[in-house]
């Protein structure tokens, strides 16, 4: 059976307190819309719905970053959780299959539980996900069940107070044939304090047509949404726990774990070491083997089985590292790859280049990349020696074997095994230094003397 997925993503998210799209801020360097896509990617939907209201173009560009075939239509006015799912009927039109509705802003939804939900499709014709939950509170709608068969979805404020101590709670959630839910969508009305049009109406209208509706329960903690800067930091929190726990799980060495700082989509090798304080930006992949040492920053990069890198190293999009080679403290690398054994260990910056096989990047080396307009690119051969503060005017390569001198600044290509010198010839003037220290002294004691 095909899966259509809609995705609810067009409340303003008042209590942020911000012109962002709720579902756009980040937890683990992703938009919160990306973890719900990510876990909705595994039922391989036919169809990907999003929608919008609030910043509906800055909702688009995101969900088209992650998956450019997602359909995004917009809610120009929010009425209502029913309403927002009947804006992506023109969408499915002649579509045959189940629909599953979800929320994005639930980062923490598995891939497992939709599953579950499109399996108990199978014999029932409305699922709904609810989940215990821990303490009774009246922000959540109950769930009143006969055996396995759900006869409604009571909001608190209307609920018994026997219905109110049910704890099977609603997270919002449903699975629904397509057709069946559009035409039980088409008898909601907005007959309530609210004036809205709720898809929790969907359940009870289900059961007067005698079809079967039941629930399916998930942790609660898959259905935690995010509302104010005090939950995206209590998400974002609980995200860093699980996901340092599945690195140490995984065979990976985490000296100081509650320092270290994950993304969605970071992948570390078993028997890497990461030391304490070390930012795993997004797209960073960490091979077997490798050590990151303290206080570096990653993001969008490959480090390959043996490399070690940092301290304090900076790590930027395109950096791409072969087996053993080393970056050291304060030296930053973007756009550039480092082949077999190089070495470039203090004080540098390697911008968009390529750095051949156990190549020596002395201290200090500068590819200079940025000509004010355009980047250019360095190529550095193999078994090349840069001497320390030599700065690499690009475009310009340096030969296999080759050596530039200490302070050089280079301009010209140089030939494989040849020396380039590029700096001022020293010039030394005896007894100097002594006339011109009386000279500042002099001046000095003057100017003191004046105030």
């Amino acid at each position: 059976m095909s899966v259509a997925l809609i995705i609810l993503a067009a409340g303003k998210g008042t209590r942020m307190k911000s012109d962002l799209p709720k579902v756009l801020h980040p937890i683990a360097g992703a938009p919160m819309l990306h973890h719900t896509l990510r876990a909705g990617s595994a039922l391989e939907p036919a169809h990907t719905i999003v929608v919008a209201g609030h910043g509906s173009d800055q909702v688009r560009a995101s969900a088209m970053d992650f998956d450019p075939s997602v359909q995004v239509v917009l809610q120009k006015e929010q009425l209502g959780t029913g309403h927002a799912v009947d804006q992506a009927r023109a969408a499915l039109e002649g579509f045959e299959g189940d629909v599953v509705v979800v929320f994005g802003d639930t980062p923490f939804l598995q891939p497992d539980t939709l599953t579950r939900m499109v399996e108990a499709r199978r014999t029932h014709d409305v699922v709904v996900l609810g989940f215990d939950i821990a303490e009774l509170q009246p922000r959540y709608g109950r769930l009143v069940m006969d055996g396995d068969r759900l006869i409604k979805i009571v909001e608190y404020k209307d609920a018994t107070e026997d219905e109110r101590a049910i704890r099977f709670t609603n997270s919002g959630l449903m699975a629904c044939d397509a057709k069946v839910l559009f035409e039980l969508l088409s008898e909601v009305t907005n007959d309530n304090a609210s004036g809205e049009y709720y898809l929790t109406a969907v359940p009870e209208l289900a059961n007067a047509r005698g079809l079967k509706v039941t629930a399916v329960k998930c942790d609660e903690a898959e259905t935690l949404g995010v509302d104010s800067r005090s939950d995206l930091a209590e998400a974002d929190a609980i995200f860093q726990t699980r996901a340092r726990a599945q690195l140490l799980d995984s065979g990976v060495t985490v000296m100081a774990p509650d320092t270290v700082y994950l993304s969605f989509d970071t992948v570390v090798g078993r028997d890497a070491l990461i030391e304490p304080n070390v930012v795993f930006g997004p797209d960073v992949t960490v091979e077997s083997g490798a050590t990151i040492r303290a206080f570096s920053h990653l993001e969008g990069c490959h480090v390959s089985r043996g490399a070690i890198v940092g301290p304090y190293a900076r790590l930027r999009p395109g950096a791409e590292l072969a087996e053993d080679v080393r970056i050291g403290n304060f030296v930053e690398v973007k756009n550039a790859t480092l082949a077999t054994g190089a070495k470039v260990n203090h004080l540098s910056y390697i911008g968009d280049a390529s750095v051949g096989e156990a190549s020596n990047i002395g201290a200090g080396t500068i590819t200079c990349n940025y000509d004010g307009v355009m980047k250019h690119r360095t190529e550095i051969g193999a078994r090349a020696f840069i001497g320390s503060n030599t700065m690499l005017v690009a475009p310009v390569s340096v030969g296999d074997e080759a050596m530039t001198g200490s302070g050089s600044v280079i301009t010209s290509d140089v030939e494989d095994g040849a020396l380039a010198i590029a700096r001022a010839p020293q010039v030394e003037k005896p007894g100097m230094a002594r006339k011109l220290f009386e000279m500042l002294r002099a001046k000095k004691a003057r100017q003191s003397r004046g105030s």
